[in-house]
């Protein structure tokens, strides 16, 4: 499965190691599909939670604030309650009012702009992910979260704006990182997943654009020294041994 290489040229700049070889051979074993799958729909979700939270958090009013909850509360109520369907879902998938911003935030409409799209498409692909699922009988179970993301949250500053920097700073990884692992893995996989994985490229590519310009924007001084550091925290949770099988886990030693 062909795409375009230039479109992950900056992704490999950014990123400080490649997917390791270990990974790609477990995640081809047939046996690990549902895993893979399951967590690759949860990461979807938290990806769309997590720009939703930063949308609440810093630029959107709170009428906007009960629109985006509302919004989300179908794949919440899916995922955490088992209620719902993918019928149910598809038809929640775009958000219904606009979103207004703070006045006293002079980024709140570049955030939303960003945002609000990003979580278009990340319950989008939750769908998709949802559909390959239900069309190979792969049930969907509520699965542990892997160390990848909470560990690079846990090292996120605790004042602000630093918070809120750092906090782009991971999203940018996670996004940089998924569009990475999809790429590697299209020729370890099916031709159907393979063309899925190659059309999540572009929007992976601009969600890890958008938080690193976003990240930028907002902070007053450089962020290339946070933008290291997490860099390397990154490429350690990638490359050391790592027992649990996850769509964002390391060298995996069973």
């Amino acid at each position: 499965m062909q795409f375009d290489a230039k479109l992950l040229e900056p992704i490999n700049l950014f990123l400080q190691c490649p997917t390791p070889h270990e990974w790609l051979n477990e995640a081809s074993k047939p046996e690990r599909l549902p895993i893979l799958l399951q967590d690759h729909l949860v990461c979807e979700l938290k990806a769309a939670q997590t720009a939703m939270y930063l949308l609440r958090r810093y630029a959107c009013n709170d009428e906007s604030s009960r629109h985006l909850l509302q919004w989300l509360k179908p794949f919440e109520d899916f995922a955490y309650r088992f209620e719902g369907n993918l019928d149910d879902l598809k038809s929640a998938e775009k958000l219904s009012k606009s979103i207004i911003g703070r006045s006293d935030f002079e980024h709140s409409d570049l955030i939303i702009s960003k945002m609000v799209l990003l979580i278009r498409e990340e319950l989008h692909h939750f769908c998709q992910v949802l559909e390959i699922m239900r069309d190979r009988a792969i049930p969907y179970q509520n699965i542990t979260a892997s160390r990848y993301a909470k560990t690079l949250i846990q090292n996120c500053k605790t004042h602000e704006p630093q918070i809120f920097i750092d906090k782009l700073i991971c999203g940018a990884y996670i996004e940089a990182r998924s569009c990475e692992r999809f790429a590697a893995l299209v020729n370890f996989v099916d031709q159907e997943l393979a063309e899925f994985y190659v059309s999540l490229l572009r929007s992976e590519a601009r969600h890890f654009s958008d938080y690193l310009e976003l990240a930028q924007t907002i902070s007053k001084t450089d962020t290339s020294a946070r933008v290291r550091f997490f860099g390397q925290l990154e490429s350690t949770l990638i490359s050391e041994p790592d027992t649990d099988f996850k769509f964002h886990s390391g060298k995996f030693t069973g």
